[in-house]
């Protein structure tokens, strides 16, 4: 299941629907999904919530992950993800939150990223550490994320056991 089609196609045999909340990657994780035709039966939308009021009021991050952990985290990641399959109602979801460049951010190197994956077996995240220019890195996070997306998907909701989520 690597491609965005075989992704839609995917969540079509099963009856499932996926939302997105998306910070450093802007919109480009749900740019990619509905650019299958066909994907508003299984897409429902989607959040990018680039600034932290929007993660806490919309997406529901709790101020105490903010003040705890940051925005760039694996929790702010899998409350993102949990908070958006909330908010839509879809059977899954997918995050990104992280550091694009050109400067660090809370103290994270560029291209410090975290992925976050909600089903319903559960919600998990992980870290990628990337090289590269903000488009560079915007592209590889969307990749990951859509990767880690599918891994869900194959595993019937569960964290797949070798997809290095955590």
């Amino acid at each position: 299941m690597g491609s965005p089609a075989d992704l839609v196609a995917r969540l079509k045999e099963l009856g499932a629907t996926v939302a997105t909340a998306e910070s450093l990657t802007g919109g480009q994780v749900a740019a990619r999904v509905t650019g299958v035709p066909g994907s508003s039966a299984v897409y429902a939308g989607g959040v990018v919530s680039y600034m932290t009021e929007v993660k806490v009021s919309v997406l529901g991050v709790r101020p105490a992950t903010v003040a705890e952990h940051g925005v760039v985290s694996a929790q702010c990641a899998r409350e993102m993800a949990e908070g958006v399959r909330r908010l839509l109602g879809t059977t899954y979801a997918v995050s990104t939150t992280g550091v694009a460049g050109p400067d660090r951010q809370e103290g994270k190197p560029v291209g410090t990223v975290f992925v976050g994956v909600a089903g319903p077996g559960g919600v998990q995240s992980f870290e990628l550490a990337l090289d590269g220019d903000r488009a560079t890195i915007q592209h590889a996070s969307v990749a990951a994320a859509l990767s880690a997306l599918a891994d869900m998907i194959g595993s019937d909701g569960r964290p797949a056991e070798d997809s290095g989520l955590r």
